[in-house]
């Protein structure tokens, strides 16, 4: 019970600062493309204290909260889809349920758009899994903690607007690590998958659990708090053309997330600390997806003018 309660907290403030930094992979690659990827880099770094928290549990215990994956092409194809969808809507996975707590009410079409992508594809999701990669559980430990005392050391480098920025993001990661102990499928991608897994197979496979959905209420909570407190919370309505924008961009990062085993905040808050090649394969070709699809929309938008 106490554990459980602890995570509610944990990832309530996981939620807040989400909102408050801003957490997205496409706002990211758009500041980076100015010249300014120091947002991004924090976003790709965050899961770097996620060795942290893994102490609480013997190394040896059949957790499997890091899973490694070997790259395939659906790593890559999966996560150029995601990127693109993404790019279209504007926002990532994190970000769409950010933005639904400010009051943008169309996030809901990317949401239901999501998991139609997921429903889609569902009886392929254990297909396209790769397999699993070995490594050195103590390097892999040894290279996370080295890494952190590199970041600690550069922290004191930036200024404090940075500093805030990489603490946040890294926070973030961390306490992500620790609902990730309590439950290894908790994101948002993660719940869409085993809905979608349900909805397919009916009876065949388990509704999720009610904890499940309460951590994700609790993940909303701290975002709604967030624009509360910062005077963010804007309700905003939705048109036509708006809705059938983002259920396609929505449905487009659905797929594009079963191709590559889960949709960025899986990639970024599990398979990247993991070092998972998959993972990383994923990540890259999300970011290009953002990339290119960000490159199109800007040159569909000079060509109105």
């Amino acid at each position: 019970m106490l554990f459980i309660t602890i995570t509610l907290i944990l990832i309530a403030c996981l939620g807040y600062l989400a909102q408050t930094t801003g957490l997205c992979m496409v706002k990211g690659v758009n500041q980076a493309v100015k010249g300014k990827p120091m947002f991004l880099l924090a976003i790709l770094l965050s899961g770097t204290f996620s060795w942290l928290p893994l102490l609480i549990v013997d190394f040896t215990a059949e957790l499997d909260i890091q899973t490694s994956h070997q790259a395939n092409w659906f790593s890559a194809f999966g996560g150029l889809l995601f990127g693109l969808g993404a790019a279209a809507n504007h926002g990532c996975g994190v970000s769409t349920v950010s933005r639904l707590a400010r009051g943008e009410m169309v996030m809901l079409a990317t949401v239901i758009g999501w998991l139609l992508g997921w429903i889609l594809l569902a009886k392929f999701i254990d297909e396209v899994e790769s397999d699993i990669y070995i490594q050195s559980q103590q390097i892999h430990f040894m290279v996370l903690i080295l890494l952190s005392l590199l970041l600690i050391i550069t922290l004191f480098c930036f200024n404090k607007a940075n500093r805030t920025l990489w603490l946040s993001m890294l926070s973030i990661g961390m306490m992500a690590s620790v609902v990730f102990l309590y439950e290894r499928h908790w994101t948002p991608s993660g719940l869409l998958k085993d809905i979608s897994l349900f909805v397919w197979y009916g009876n065949g496979q388990e509704w999720p659990s009610a904890e499940r959905f309460l951590l994700i209420l609790s993940l909303i909570l701290g975002m709604l708090i967030a624009a509360i407190t910062t005077r963010s919370f804007v309700f905003k309505g939705m048109t036509i053309a708006l809705l059938i924008k983002h259920l396609l961009a929505g449905t487009l990062m659905g797929i594009g997330a079963v191709l590559a085993s889960g949709g960025n905040d899986t990639q970024l808050l599990l398979a990247l600390p993991a070092f998972s090649p998959a993972g990383l394969i994923a990540v890259i070709f999300m970011l290009l997806g953002i990339y290119l699809g960000g490159g199109v929309i800007k040159s569909a938008q000079l060509k109105e003018y």
